[in-house]
């Protein structure tokens, strides 16, 4: 593939920073920075509260947060954050960092915020031939970082089906997609990462920080592979080679997705279902994941998202996609969903009707081939309710390592069904996880959960401030109901395995519904935390980087 060196994809026109990054007073050395790299960086706009981009900026996907920062920074390049980083340091001001704006809580959009340094123009998607690494940006969007790499170089990165998910909070928190059973986490194949930090003395510098055993600086590296956003300093560039990688040529660097993906889409009508069919039905799906999970097991390359909605919407959804070019595809498909159905005598129709992440897809009914792009920006391009941009919402998370017991599957059932309850936006999000991701050790990564078997998201939808007590309530009660006999939350033990750092909740940090005596840190971090303090008390010495469920400096 020749001519591929510097060649970019997905450009935002920016100039980028200097070629050398100089050692500080952190303690790090001196790197390279990634190639391509042109001196003179350019500098993004302040948009103070008169500026009528103003009101667009100062809140993200969850209109439930909105900032009143003195400005936004609008940052195009490391030498630009360099500055606004020093700036905001000098003044004594409260940042917070943002790169696609999904965040589910008020990491960015929080009380006190002063400044939101905003990454949304560094979208760039190249090829570092210097570190034989994919450079992605912070701000770019998972469908434009998708489209740049397939088509550029014919690889990926197991990423999210959500189109409009910002690059930079999705890896530092794991990240995690349909290929993920196949290829792991979006974490597990990053090699580098480029970080502004900042010292005690409010000096601002430009590390970049790899996976190598000898790199002084590995440790930040390790940080942001499931460590979460906005903790330790503000990532201008993530740098992408697949462990075990080896040769020159670019396309050898990373994973490729399947060539075609065989793909389902189908729903479960609510009229169809009694207590008992309903609990019949995610049993089912939970057996399914305990028995087909492991590293090497020859369903590693099917991945399925159940929406177990609401009753008011109607129906239940289910997409599942397995890789077409493995042999016996479409046995794998069958045996899947007759393993899902058995028992339940539902009758699956046609996606006619969009269903929370999912999109209507009633041509899906019969199972179909589609090119793997295709059918990505097929499932993922129009998520008609996570990506509403006027919509509040409340999210909860649980990573599972057992089927569901009795108590949970009723407690699903009695709140999705509530009389009182007519919201369609609703749904218990079922997720396949393992296979490859269970194959790293806990402190591989920040990632700690590694033996989970699926992972769920309790999540609603709606769109006035008046009715926020009855839907953060509703999320209340469902997701302590479920985990009534383990104090509200998802315990690390034999059955769950804790919460997700990207779908973050203040709530477990609250004991009035944390009864467990369990700290937040451990349901995120697992014994990875004190770890995290210990780069934490390095990198950001001051705690200048924080929010809601930030990392905190160890005690002294």
């Amino acid at each position: 593939m020749s001519g591929v060196d510097r060649r970019t994809v997905l450009g935002r026109g920016a100039a980028v920073a200097g070629a050398a990054v100089a050692a500080g007073a952190l303690g790090g050395t001196a790197v390279a920075a990634p190639a391509g790299a042109a001196p003179g960086a350019a500098t993004g706009a302040t948009i103070r509260p008169d500026d009528p981009r103003y009101p667009l900026l100062t809140s993200g996907n969850n209109q439930r947060f909105v900032a009143r920062p003195d400005y936004v920074k609008m940052i195009r390049s490391s030498a630009d954050a360099e500055r606004a980083l020093e700036s905001a340091f000098r003044a004594g001001k409260r940042v917070s960092v943002r790169s696609g704006g999904h965040c589910f809580a008020d990491f960015t959009a929080g009380p006190g915020v002063e400044v939101i340094l905003d990454f949304s123009e560094m979208t760039e998607v190249t090829y570092d031939p210097g570190h034989r690494a994919f450079v992605v940006e912070p701000g770019a969007r998972l469908i434009n970082v998708y489209e740049a790499l397939y088509k550029g170089w014919g690889v990926t990165i197991p990423g999210g089906i959500c189109y409009s998910v910002g690059a930079g909070g999705h890896i530092a928190g794991g990240g995690y997609g349909l290929l993920s059973r196949a290829h792991g986490l979006v974490s597990d194949h990053l090699y580098a990462v480029e970080v502004v930090v900042i010292d005690e003395r409010g000096r601002a510098r430009t590390v970049l920080a790899t996976r190598e055993k000898n790199d002084p600086n590995r440790e930040l590296w390790w940080a942001h592979t499931g460590g979460g956003g906005g903790n330790f300093g503000l990532v201008t560039r993530y740098l992408f080679r697949s462990p075990g990688a080896t040769g020159s040529n670019p396309a050898d660097q990373l994973v490729s997705p399947p060539s075609t993906v065989l793909v389902s889409a189908i729903e479960l009508p609510w009229e169809q279902l009694t207590e008992a069919k309903f609990t019949r039905l995610l049993k089912n799906f939970g057996a399914w994941h305990e028995a087909n999970s492991a590293p090497d097991s020859e369903y590693r390359h099917l991945s399925s998202l159940f929406n177990v909605s609401s009753r008011a919407h109607g129906s239940l959804g289910m997409f599942t996609q397995v890789d077409a070019t493995v042999p016996g595809a479409r046995r794998l498909l069958d045996d899947y969903l007759t393993a899902v159905l058995a028992g339940t005598g539902v009758t699956p129709r046609a996606l006619a009707r969009a269903n929370g992440e999912l999109p209507a897809m009633p041509e899906l009914l019969a199972p179909r081939e589609l090119p793997w792009l295709q059918a990505t920006r097929q499932v993922g391009t129009n998520n008609p309710t996570i990506t509403n941009p006027t919509s509040r919402g409340a999210h909860k998370s649980g990573y599972m390592r057992r089927n569901f017991t009795d108590h949970q599957v009723a407690a699903v059932y009695r709140h999705m069904s509530r009389a009182d309850f007519n919201n369609p936006d609703t749904m218990l999000v079922l997720f396949s996880f393992g296979g490859q991701v269970n194959a790293m050790a806990p402190d591989a990564t920040a990632n700690a959960q590694r033996s989970s078997i699926f992972k769920m998201c309790f999540q609603t939808f709606w769109a006035d401030a008046s009715e926020d007590d009855f839907y953060l309530g509703w999320a209340r009660g469902i997701y302590e109901d479920f985990f009534a006999k383990t104090g509200g939350v998802p315990l690390i033990d034999d059955a769950t395995d804790g919460c997700y750092i990207n779908y973050p909740d203040r709530d477990v940090s609250d004991p009035r519904h944390n009864t467990s005596g369990v700290p937040w840190q451990t349901l995120y971090y697992k014994g990875n935390y004190p770890r995290l303090q210990q780069v934490k008390k390095r990198w950001d010495p001051t705690n200048f980087f924080r929010h809601s469920l930030s990392v905190e400096l160890p005690r002294s």
